[in-house]
């Protein structure tokens, strides 16, 4: 881990409070960014009512998508940094300099947490136990006021166990992708060694991670109350359905360049070179492992 600083776990608040900064500086174009990334996220749901097909394969295209999109949001809040303008045309810029494949390659770690997820439920449930469920909750959900007798006899046990390993899973998951972008961005590093250098780094300063963490579960639990605020409002002269719809958008509008600045904070103190990268130097070398 030599070629990963330690900060303090104080540093977690330092990340986030980095974040709102960014925002503070230069709140139309980020925020502009960010309403951009939602509504490309949300756009599967305008298709639901004609064909499930065709969702489930523009799900998969956004989540393809997604690790190239968050690049160039990383980039944009670089701009900010820098002093210049941050639009939602930056989004596009995960596409360019040969670094698509290398940002694409980050949902690597996301495809095999899924794989393990479901493996383990199947080995710790088993397949009628599984079936039973579903049947439970189907039946549940068709009712005012679901009977709890409908779950009785169901290994509530073991379904919190695997919830636990599968939460712990998903924090060791994302300890790969935290800081890879602006590895990918900015050092022009490999997909597969952003990655390895990103769970060293989030290992090493596990303190400030943890300290990040639940400041930005604080913030988000917060954001969405005032989402659902807004939702309720607009419902009113809307439609609860299209008001939800807009009030999940606002709220990705604005916690997005908060965490994307939070995780470019870290990036900073934690992984970027000391004398900076030459904007030449910019550009990823594919993946390699």
């Amino acid at each position: 881990m030599t070629d990963v600083r330690k900060v303090s776990a104080s540093a977690g608040a330092e990340w986030l409070l980095g974040g709102f900064g960014l925002l503070r500086k230069a709140p139309g174009g980020l925020i502009a960014t960010g309403l951009a990334f939602g509504l490309i996220s949300a756009i599967p749901m305008l298709f639901v009512a004609l064909s499930p097909a065709l969702v489930v394969a523009l799900q998969l295209l956004i989540v393809l998508a997604t690790p190239v999109l968050m690049g160039g949001f990383v980039h944009a809040v670089r701009e900010v940094d820098q002093g210049r303008a941050a639009s939602p045309a930056h989004l596009l810029e995960g596409f360019r300099g040969g670094r698509t494949a290398s940002l694409v390659a980050l949902v690597v770690p996301q495809i095999a947490f899924g794989i393990v997820a479901m493996l383990l439920l199947v080995m710790m449930i088993g397949m009628e136990q599984l079936q039973a469920l579903v049947a439970a909750m189907e039946q549940a959900q068709a009712q005012t006021t679901p009977d709890p007798a409908l779950f009785a006899g169901l290994p509530a046990g073991r379904l919190l166990l695997w919830t636990l390993i599968v939460v712990a899973l998903a924090v060791v998951t994302y300890f790969y992708t935290f800081v890879a972008a602006p590895q990918i961005m900015f050092e022009g590093r490999a997909a597969f060694a952003a990655m390895g250098r990103s769970f060293r780094a989030c290992v090493r300063n596990l303190p400030a991670m943890v300290v990040f963490f639940l400041l930005l579960l604080l913030v988000a639990v917060l954001m969405g109350v005032a989402s659902q605020l807004v939702s309720m409002v607009l419902g009113v002269f809307v439609g609860m359905l299209l008001a939800a719809w807009i009030a999940q958008i606002v709220l990705i509008a604005v916690l997005m360049p908060v965490v994307v600045g939070a995780l470019y904070t870290a990036w900073q103190q934690v992984l970027a070179p000391a004398g900076g990268v030459p904007a030449a130097q910019s550009t990823a070398a594919g993946i390699e492992l």
